[in-house]
């Protein structure tokens, strides 16, 4: 999933971003992610299935877990304040990254329902 990230991400800076603004760009790169995670957690599941729905449970927690401390992590490593970390996660800015950590923790689930 991080190579996922990190490819969309420099889609989003390097491509279409200056066409259509920071904002956009964002809201763009937050719903391409989450389509590029569909594919590959449907993948994973189904390579790897939970023995149960609690266990798809837990697997999202535990993405969920490594999601945040990578992003916050990293955000810190690279000297970002924690104020502008969390200013992605302001939805009522119309920033939508708050979207990825949720998804990334019911997919699991969502896709085991679906496919057992």
């Amino acid at each position: 999933m991080l190579l996922l990230a990190i490819l969309n991400g420099s889609a989003r800076d390097l491509w279409y971003k200056k066409y259509v603004g920071e904002l956009t760009a964002h809201q763009l790169s937050t719903i391409s992610l989450i389509i590029l995670f569909w594919f590959y957690i449907s993948f994973v599941i189904k390579k790897f299935p939970p023995q149960s729905e609690t266990q798809s449970i837990y697997v999202g927690l535990f993405w969920l877990l490594l999601t945040l401390t990578f992003e916050f992590g990293f955000g810190l490593y690279r000297g970002k304040s924690w104020a502008e970390l969390f200013a992605d996660y302001n939805i009522l800015k119309g920033r939508l990254w708050i979207l990825i950590p949720i998804w990334t923790t019911i997919a699991p689930f969502i896709i085991y329902r679906i496919k057992f």
